[in-house]
């Protein structure tokens, strides 16, 4: 665990076109958090951490993160509605109008690095137009020792800037908000938008381009934790599926919660040193670590605070994307460094609203990486404006938003490395059994945290042997028994009671697998086809 990095020292920023400003250099969490106080930028939860309100954008803008298209980037990237090109003259302007901006201006900056395994360690230098802003790059990135510091030099540099709004007409920007990213120039430049995830998540999208082309490392969005044998687990899920809160065992140490590097070696590695974890609904005795974590260091954003600081987890009237970003060492059980060996489980998590999928089931190379590149999940009445019913949600490897290259590129090398390491893939449902969302029930989390359990232990393996149920619409191999879980739970045709109208259910998500995987058949390879379902 680093220093909190108080220190006397000063820098010039000029630089980097920052003229004049008042440099506050390496700032301790406890005085952003005072700073943020003083200008009235947020207010203090009774549990002693910061609140605070992000403004316009409580959530990432996708339409609005665009690359520079230059020499790197330009035969690589996979172009399109994911990864928007940008002019580089267009940004060299436009940096100019944001560094004009902040000149003369206070102003926060922060030495960190990401990637905790020091052979990928990648420097960074933040500046941040609020204080707020620059205590979530604290939580959030790797924090250097003091030694580090000494003759600190950042390969990478994130400028941040809220209150500056773009001319979408003369930048090139589709609106007043933009996270653009430049690799030749190597600068994340933010503006127009306080949302804080802007900050972390273009650093994860420029390594998901740099580890992958230049190193032969595989960056995830994912959890993983580790086990007292020294086997590491790794959770891919979207938003709901369970991702945090399975790999949040006091069994198991957590590595770390969102983001990882699986290298040549077969070590995996979190670039992060934090956790940014939704908080709607949360409470202590379903997500004791998160809620516990909640404590002086923290950021609480977007959430309802009465009078007395007590927040409403609860009321979703500002967004239904509530966060809380801390240090990881707010988690008690915690591998240090965040770097795991020994890789023998994968799960993919996906909380099925139509209620169809298997609570677990054993994947083939194939199936593993069809349902990676189709990163599939379900939205339900109530998550977004519009949605009135199960919608099926896709996001390419779990994370399509911040991929630059083609979403098989990144299957092709998981297929790889999970053949040399010998990983088991599982796709598990942490959704509906007993019928779709509004008729059947969410599944119990006892029940998967033991499926899961048993998957890790072997006990699973060692109950089915040879005696996998192949699932007739799927294909998926799907367990007959595990211990600790009741047999009836593990049939999702079974706990529907109506054999008809689950397997017209199952033929329409089916469908939709099929239809969403068109766009990426030309690239797929036989194996990879070999893993769509059997029917739909």
């Amino acid at each position: 665990m680093a220093a909190n990095n108080q220190t006397t020292k000063t820098i010039s920023i000029d630089k980097y076109g920052i003229k004049n400003a008042k440099v506050n250099y390496q700032l301790s969490a406890e005085n952003l958090h005072q700073e943020t106080l003083q200008k009235g930028q947020g207010k203090e939860a009774n549990s002693g951490a910061l609140a605070v309100n992000t403004g316009e954008f409580t959530g990432r803008s996708p339409m609005d993160r665009f690359i520079v298209k230059d020499k790197i980037t330009e035969d690589k990237v996979w172009w399109g509605n994911i990864n928007i090109p940008f002019e580089a003259d267009k940004f060299d302007a436009l940096y100019d109008k944001v560094t004009n901006y902040l000149s003369e201006k206070e102003v926060y900056v922060r030495d960190s690095y990401a990637c905790a395994d020091k052979d990928y360690k990648l420097n960074i230098r933040v500046i941040n137009e609020y204080p707020w802003s620059n205590m979530f790059a604290y939580n959030m990135f790797l924090r250097p020792t003091d030694a580090e510091l000494e003759g600190f030099d950042p390969e990478w540099l994130i400028v941040n800037a809220p209150g500056f709004m773009a001319d979408a007409a003369v930048d090139g920007t589709r609106q007043h908000n933009f996270a653009i990213l430049n690799f030749e120039k190597k600068i994340a430049l933010i503006g127009g938008t306080g949302y804080t995830g802007e900050i972390k998540k273009g650093i994860f999208s420029a390594l998901n381009f740099i580890l992958p082309v230049f190193k032969n490392t595989l960056p995830m969005h994912c959890s993983a934790n580790v086990g007292d044998d020294g086997e590491t687990a790794i959770f891919f899920g979207l938003s709901g599926t369970g991702k945090t809160t399975l790999s949040a065992d006091p069994e198991r140490k957590l590595i770390g919660d969102d983001e990882h590097g699986w290298t040549s070696e077969n070590t995996i590695f979190n670039f992060e040193g934090g956790c940014y974890a939704k908080v709607i609904n949360l409470s202590a005795e379903n997500e004791p670590d998160i809620y516990n974590a909640i404590k002086p260091g923290a950021i609480l954003e977007n959430v309802v605070m009465d009078e007395n600081g007590d927040v409403d987890f609860a009321d979703t009237s500002v967004t239904q994307n509530t966060r809380v970003s801390y240090p990881i060492f707010h988690i008690d059980n915690i591998q240090e460094p965040s770097v795991g060996k020994n890789p023998k489980n994968i799960f993919f998590l996906t909380a099925d609203a139509f209620g169809v999928l298997p609570p677990i089931s054993k994947l083939t190379p194939g199936q593993a990486a069809y349902h990676f590149i189709s990163g599939y999940t379900a939205k339900v009445a109530g998550t977004e404006a519009g949605v009135d019913k199960p919608t099926p949600s896709f996001s390419a490897c779990f994370g399509a938003p911040f991929m630059p290259l083609h979403p098989t590129k990144y299957a092709e090398m998981l297929s790889k490395k999970m053949k040399d390491a010998g990983v088991t893939v599982w796709l598990v449902n942490t959704g509906w059994t007993g019928g779709p969302y509004g008729v059947g029930s969410r599944m119990k989390l006892k029940y998967t945290r033991a499926m899961i359990s048993a998957a890790m232990d072997g006990s699973l393996e060692a109950a089915n042997k040879d005696n996998y149920h192949v699932h007739s619409v799927f294909g998926l191999n799907q367990p007959r028994t595990c211990p600790n879980v009741p047999s009836e739970v593990l049939s999702p045709r079974g706990t529907w009671n109506n054999d008809e109208g689950y397997y017209e259910t199952a033929h329409k998500l089916a469908s939709s697998f099929k239809t969403n995987f068109k766009k990426f058949e030309e690239y797929a390879n036989e194996e990879i086809m070999a893993g769509a379902p059997l029917k739909g």
